[in-house]
């Protein structure tokens, strides 16, 4: 093991023993660095072009294909090796990947869980490796960090009770105060993000003193479940308004559902982007994320944190709110 502070000394000699030699691009020059206590990390960050885990639940949803590219592209910029493992929405895969990651000795870890849970199993084996954890998108669940004695240095995702809240405002501002609103919720109970998102909507809706509010519907981030899930919702509760879909995968089925039970002119949907769909119709607003853009983030703080920078514990970045006829950018995603 070497330490950070020590990684950033290195780097500053090998500058003064030579105006054409480089200080490892990948960990920067460490000037001016950290004023922290030294930590551990693994001899592979004093390499040239120290390879960075990164582990993602799939590429089915292309949030993640975006995310993946964001790795790809900054590491190429900053000059890491990326060794990506994709899970398939395992638990089990994605922690097996994570220990793959440390029989490498990779450098730094940066870490999309599959869940919020099981999250942290993730990152106590990359801890007893001393392998710097940064967490992306999917926040590992903080009690269980504790109980666990497990530490991620950084997170890096929306603000998505903002995200939920702005949403919900639309949505008052769309149908009133007055109105009667019964809605359905299309979550992912597992997550933390998703769950803020529910909250942040919910809370918004408290404007309208005459909002009913369903139980949260399990979608599993899947077109499919939503489909089933939605058209259930819809059997078992015909005076539906509203829906608020957490994920893009579940305003994709609310929206087939809502078509098959010819349901278009009763309800509007509110949600986190959807991929490829148009807000037209009942599909009225949403809220986008940047994956590619939390990607460069992260690698720019490993990059820091690696040199002895202090970092951020968390970076929040906004969220964009689209309404109807506004075209999605390119890149963003629920």
């Amino acid at each position: 093991m070497i330490k950070r502070k020590a990684l950033g000394a290195v780097a500053v000699g090998v500058l003064a023993l030579s105006l054409a030699a480089c200080s490892n691009a990948a960990t920067g020059d460490g000037a001016g660095s950290s004023t922290d206590e030294a930590g551990a990390l693994p001899a592979s960050c004093s390499n040239d072009n120290p390879t960075i885990g990164v582990a993602l639940p799939n590429t089915i949803n292309p949030y993640y294909i975006a995310m993946q590219e964001g790795f790809e592209d900054t590491a190429k910029e900053l000059g890491y090796t990326v060794d990506i493992a994709i899970a398939n929405d395992s638990e089990s895969d994605q922690l097996a990947q994570i220990d793959a990651f440390v029989q490498k000795g990779v450098c730094a870890i940066a870490l999309n869980a599959v869940n919020s849970d099981t999250g942290v199993s993730s990152v106590r084996a990359a801890n007893a490796a001393n392998i710097p954890v940064f967490s992306v998108n999917v926040t590992i669940d903080p009690e269980g960090l504790k109980n666990q004695n497990a530490t991620i240095v950084q997170y890096v995702g929306a603000d998505q009770t903002a995200g939920g809240t702005q949403l919900g405002e639309v949505a008052i501002k769309d149908l009133g105060t007055e109105t009667p609103l019964v809605v359905g919720i299309l979550g992912e109970p597992s997550q933390i993000p998703t769950n803020q998102r529910d909250e942040g909507f919910i809370e918004a809706l408290k404007a309208n003193p005459n909002t009913t509010i369903l139980p949260t519907l399990d979608t599993n981030v899947d077109p499919a479940v939503s489909l089933q899930v939605t058209g259930e919702l819809l059997q078992g509760n015909p005076n539906v308004n509203v829906i608020f879909g957490d994920t893009g995968p579940a305003v994709v089925g609310a929206l087939q559902a809502i078509k098959e039970a010819g349901k278009q002119d009763q309800i509007k949907v509110y949600g986190f982007c959807a991929a490829d769909t148009p807000l037209e119709g009942e599909y009225v607003a949403c809220a986008a994320q940047e994956p590619y853009e939390y990607a460069k983030i992260v690698l720019e703080n490993v990059q820091s944190y690696l040199a002895g920078d202090d970092v951020p514990a968390e970076i929040l970045q906004p969220l964009k709110i689209y309404t109807t006829g506004q075209e999605v950018g390119a890149k963003e995603f629920g």
